[in-house]
This record gives structure tokens, C-alpha cells and sequence, in this order.
């Protein structure tokens, strides 16, 4: 017996070869090329549940274990969709809950109650030991910089830090914003590296912890301090002489962006420069990925740089320098994935099987937006005025060499606390 996600598949996979077995006995799909990518169902239900509403119940399927990939993997199955999917193939079902959930995005855009810091909680208070589990010796929660190709996550992730500094141009003595300040790795690179005083900003109170013990641990609490704080609230008479903010942009909101870029300028001294990362998408979006909006970052949003740079303009910033990184966040998530996916089993120890299945689809899924959906990650380079930074980019790898010759004699970083 053909469920309704047999007449769904059969619409959509035209290259490939996917084979499905469920109650109804096995189905093969494609024209047979490429790598085999076999599912397993439990029940019927789980299957029609998909075909209903895929953008959501295939996750969820895959959570509850009722979807088994028993050749390939999860990642290998998204990109097999991805890569065939077509429009013709979206049911009167699919349409309607999509604009459905379009509406629900725009209206949730515009409430006045602010749940940052409750979005915030619900992905990076989780246990520490998590993300231990997957992330580099320094817990870099954001795109890592794989220049030359080939070199390890963490050695990548360095790079990424160099590179940011690099554009950043700190100088001794200065006054450093981050905001959004993870579990600390670039705050305290820029106070060693550079002999600066750093503020870090936080709604994270796991990241807070963690962030002021390894900044403890590293005898650096005469220039850099963590604090849990809302960017909003900084007082206006806060001057920094340079700001920075990796992976938090996601975040804020296109209602808030101008608010964002206006207190950024607000905070930046006349001659000071801001470096802004964050991943990008090529076009606006109407919603929110519904999976990603319930499981993982509720409240997030991927910009795309049509709907950031009116509202950089409109703060009185200037935009100095724009790098697109097109692959270099698929090259992390896979090796996020690989590891998440090799500790399996301390994964599920910390919390169960259905959390383990709901990050093991997270990572997946991302990754495959960056090589199927053209998601990249973008560096906004602002300042004030003209001027400030030189006319050309070959300051860059020249303060990269710099601070190449500080990495060979940085001492080791330390084992974080749980």
C-alpha cells in the first residue's frame, strides 16, 4: 500500500536513489545514481504526517525515532530533497501552513514583549557538557575560518579569531565592546593578543559562568570583565573604541536592526571601528525555518544584507569593507556533526535518544542550507567617519602576521569547568 508520502517523494526525487520501506513494503525512488540513501518507517501515520507537513513533522519524526536512515545519514537525505525539490511538488496542505507560519513570524516581528533573554536560555544554558562535546578547545559557537583548507576545526577557529582582529585593529590600551560574548575565546584572544581592555556582554547565564572562570583561570581580570547584560541598556555615556559581535546578529530581529546599528553607533567612539559576523541568506526570508523556530533558536532570524545595510546607513555608520565566507560555516557544522554524532552516546547520558536525534537534525540541516541553499556568512567592517581605516586591505594580513607571531607563544588554553 503507497502512503501519501510515497505520491509526495515520487513528485519531488527524480535524481538519486533513495529507497523507503515502511509497512506498506519497500519503494525506490530516483533514477539510481549516486550514493544509496535507504529510510526505514515504523507507521504509516508517521509517514502521512510528513507528507501533510514536512517543513515541521519530518524533524519531529526523526526525533521520536519513528524514522530510522539506515544507509547514509540525515544530512544525506535532506541534501537528496534539496537538491530535487520543486515547487510543483507542494500540496494545498503545505501552502496554507506556510502562510500560515509566514503571518505568525510577521506578527511575533512586531510584539512589544521582549523574550531575549528567554530565547537566549532556551538554546546556550543548556549544559555546558554539550557543547563540550562537539565544539574546539576554545568553545568557538560560530563559523570557524578554514584558511588554508585543510586545517583542523580548532586551528580554523583561531583563524577566524586572528582574521576578525585583523579587521578590528585594536590598539594597546583601547576599550573593547563584544557583544554577545559566547563562552569567552574572543574576548580573551583580543586582551592577549592585543593589550586591551574587554567588556564582554552577555544574556547567557551558563556563558557567563563559564566565561568568567577561564578568564579567571588566565589571570586576566584587570582587563577583562563578563557581564549579563542586554546591549540596549548600555548607558549612552559608554564610549569603546572598537566593537565587536560574532554569531549574535542572528538574534536581533530585522524590526530591531536599526535600533541595534543606531546603539552601536551610539557606543562607538569617533574614531573607533566595529566588526560585525554573522551568517547571511541571498534573499529576505518570509519565515523562519518552523523546526529551528520550535526546537532550537526560537526568536531567530538569517538576515539577508538587503534588509542590514538600509539600516546601517540610517544609523550614520559607514560600511568600511563586506567579506562573503560561502562554505566556510558547511566546513564547521560538518565537523560539529562528526563529533556531536562520535559521542553519541554521551549525548544521550546528558539528556535522551530524542535530544540526541533533535541536534543530530540541527546540525544536519544547517549545514546543508550553506551547501544547498547558498546561506553564507558576512563581516561588516563600520566606522564613524572616513578615514579611520586604510585605503586598501593589505593591513589585514599584515596584522594577521602579527598576531600569527603571538599564537606560537600564547600558553595553552585551560580545561573548562563544568
Amino acid at each position: 500500500m503507497a502512503s501519501s508520502l510515497h505520491g509526495l517523494l515520487g513528485k519531488i526525487v527524480k535524481t538519486g536513489n533513495l529507497v523507503v520501506t515502511g509497512p506498506g513494503g519497500l519503494h525506490v525512488f530516483g533514477d539510481g545514481t549516486g550514493e544509496r540513501v535507504a529510510l526505514n518507517f515504523t507507521d504509516e501515520e508517521a509517514m502521512d504526517d510528513i507528507a501533510r507537513d514536512p517543513a515541521l513533522r519530518l524533524a519531529e519524526i526523526y526525533m521520536e525515532g519513528r524514522m530510522a536512515v539506515v544507509e547514509g545519514d540525515i544530512y544525506d537525505f535532506l541534501a537528496l530533497i534539496k537538491k530535487n525539490t520543486l515547487s510543483e511538488a507542494l500540496t494545498f496542505g503545505m501552502i496554507w501552513r506556510g502562510m500560515a507560519r509566514i503571518i505568525a513570524a510577521r506578527i511575533r516581528m512586531h510584539l512589544p514583549v521582549n523574550h531575549n533573554k528567554d530565547n537566549v536560555s532556551h538554546h546556550y544554558d543548556l549544559s555546558a557538557k554539550l557543547f563540550d562535546l562537539f565544539l574546539d578547545e576554545d568553545w568557538q559557537y560560530s563559523c570557524a575560518y578554514f584558511n588554508p583548507p585543510g586545517i583542523s576545526l580548532y586551528e580554523a577557529q583561531v583563524a577566524k579569531k586572528r582574521h576578525i582582529a585583523a579587521k578590528l585593529m585594536p590598539q594597546r590600551g583601547q576599550r573593547i565592546l563584544e557583544i554577545g560574548s559566547g563562552w569567552g575565546g574572543m574576548a580573551m584572544y583580543l586582551a592577549e593578543s592585543s593589550d586591551v581592555d574587554v567588556t564582554g556582554i552577555t544574556l547567557s547565564e551558563e556563558q557567563l559562568r563559564v566565561s568568567r572562570d577561564r578568564a579567571g583561570k588566565r589571570g586576566l581580570g584587570d582587563k577583562l570583565r563578563f557581564e549579563l547584560q542586554d546591549y540596549r541598556h548600555l548607558a549612552a555615556s559608554s564610549k569603546y573604541d572598537r566593537i565587536v559581535s560574532v554569531g549574535m546578529f542572528e538574534h536581533v530581529g530585522p524590526t530591531h536592526y536599526r535600533e541595534y546599528f543606531q546603539k552601536a553607533a551610539q557606543l562607538l567612539d569617533e574614531d573607533g571601528v566595529m566588526v560585525l559576523h554573522s551568517i547571511g541568506q541571498p534573499s529576505p526570508p518570509l519565515a523562519t525555518n518552523p523546526f529551528i523556530e520550535k526546537y532550537i533558536f526560537p526568536g531567530g532570524y538569517i538576515p539577508a544584507l538587503s534588509e542590514v545595510l538600509p539600516a546601517v546607513e540610517k544609523s550614520g555608520l559607514l560600511v568600511r569593507d563586506i567579506e562573503i565566507l560561502p562554505m566556510h560555516y558547511a566546513h564547521t557544522l560538518r565537523e560539529w556533526r562528526k563529533r556531536f554524532v562520535a559521542n553519541r552516546a554521551e549525548a544521550i547520558g546528558l539528556y535522551d535518544e530524542r535530544f540526541f536525534r533533535m541536534w543530530e537534525f540541527y546540525l544536519a540541516g544547517s549545514e546543508m542550507a550553506f551547501t544547498h541553499e547558498n546561506f553564507h556568512v558576512f563581516q561588516l567592517q563600520l566606522t564613524k567617519r572616513g578615514g579611520v581605516v586604510p585605503d586598501n586591505r593589505d593591513y589585514i594580513a599584515a596584522n594577521e602576521a602579527r598576531l600569527l607571531e603571538f599564537e606560537r607563544t600564547r600558553p595553552p588554553l585551560e580545561k573548562v569547568s563544568f
